[in-house]
């Protein structure tokens, strides 16, 4: 058996307000996907806007502590805590802020009838090295997590990172091993000289 507090997991901001607890992790768990997100302010996002048509997960989020507000698919859902969201649609479109300082969403997840981890859990950490310019941390963050996980969006990733160190070679490698959805993303940055 194992017990956490959520306040004892340290938040990682991976996109603009967004504070990603890595719970999964954290505890170990194989079975399915399960993070936290927290506010700091009100109005700040406690789910990124995004669908889970790549991965195909279904999706609770659990407002464990303060309020949110939901858009799904456009259609807006008042979230006070206690509040279960469910989405078995992978295709819904789904987004929320908080309305209350120190809001908490849970998000469990999953493909259905299985559990794979998902890559973000190995590229969010890298994200605060990579605004901070600390390609190097970035790099074995990445790193490690294609050791455990070998996928295009963390060769995305890292080929990102190696662009922005000025390892050319390195990251035209690591794009070689990306799906053509994250190759188009990339050449969208302008990184690389054609």
């Amino acid at each position: 058996m194992k017990t956490l507090q959520l306040d004892d997991v340290e938040g990682i901001p991976v996109f603009g307000t967004l504070v990603w607890k890595p719970v999964r992790k954290t505890l170990g768990v194989t079975a399915f996907g399960i993070n936290a997100y927290v506010a700091a302010e009100v109005g700040d996002e406690v789910v990124e806007e995004h669908d889970e048509t790549a991965l195909g997960h279904e999706e609770i989020y659990a407002v464990v502590a303060g309020h949110a507000t939901f858009s799904v698919d456009g259609e807006e859902v008042d979230a006070p805590a206690g509040t279960l969201v469910y989405l078995d649609d992978p295709k819904q479109k789904r987004h929320a802020v908080a309305k209350e300082r120190g809001t908490t969403v849970l998000a469990i997840g999953g493909v259905p009838g299985k559990h794979e981890i998902s890559p973000w859990e190995y590229f969010f950490p890298a994200l605060p090295a990579i605004e901070a310019h600390d390609y190097d941390t970035a790099r074995t963050i990445l790193e490690d997590g294609l050791g455990v996980l070998d996928h295009s969006a963390l060769h995305y990733h890292l080929a990102r990172v190696e662009a922005l160190a000025g390892n050319t070679n390195r990251a035209r490698a690591e794009l070689a091993r990306c799906s053509q959805r994250h190759r188009d993303a990339f050449a969208g940055l302008g990184l690389l000289p054609d």
